[in-house]
């Protein structure tokens, strides 16, 4: 089975979320064969996850770690190599590559679409920091959560998906 993390850019976890994060995907492997984790990237959550499977795999060698990337459709081999540190193979899928800005949005729908399960951080109230303002604009512009999108996009596709912001989770 094949698990996707994704979630909010900036967060703080204490050591109780992580041992509950934990419990949860060696629950995933144990009862639902879960065997393979999508992950991409510039998210705190992102990076927990990563460190947590990458404990896991330890004892569990048989699990896979995937970096999806969302840009350098062509890598160097030392970049390749510095990937292949933390990951057991790295990709970026070929809707990606012509996407331009919204290269992390496919990403992220890709990563949905491969997956049987979804973990998402999701706080409906989270705001990203504002952008400055555009030439010719006086406003500064709210952008829009990524992790949003990526959200409702998985509820759109009816992936079965776990949202660890949530006080009614799993977890």
């Amino acid at each position: 089975m094949i698990v996707t993390f994704i979630g909010h850019r900036k967060l703080q976890f204490d050591g109780g979320f992580r041992l509950r994060l934990k419990e949860l995907i060696l629950k995933l492997i144990d009862d639902r064969n879960a065997d393979t984790f999508l992950f991409g990237s510039r998210s705190d959550f992102n990076d927990l996850c990563l460190e947590v499977v990458t404990e896991i795999q330890k004892e569990r060698p048989d699990i896979k770690r995937i970096y999806v990337r969302a840009e350098y459709p062509y890598i160097n081999k030392h970049y390749e190599d510095r990937l292949l540190g933390s990951y057991d193979a790295t990709y970026i899928p070929e809707n990606v590559v012509k996407a331009g800005k919204a290269a992390y949005v496919e990403r992220n729908h890709f990563m949905i679409d491969k997956a049987a399960l979804c973990i998402f951080y999701y706080d409906e109230h989270y705001k990203p920091p504002l952008k400055p303002a555009a030439r010719g604009r006086i406003a500064r512009e709210q952008p829009k959560s990524g992790t949003k999108v990526a959200y409702e996009y998985a509820i759109r596709k009816q992936k079965e998906l776990i949202n660890l912001f949530s006080r009614s989770s799993a977890l």
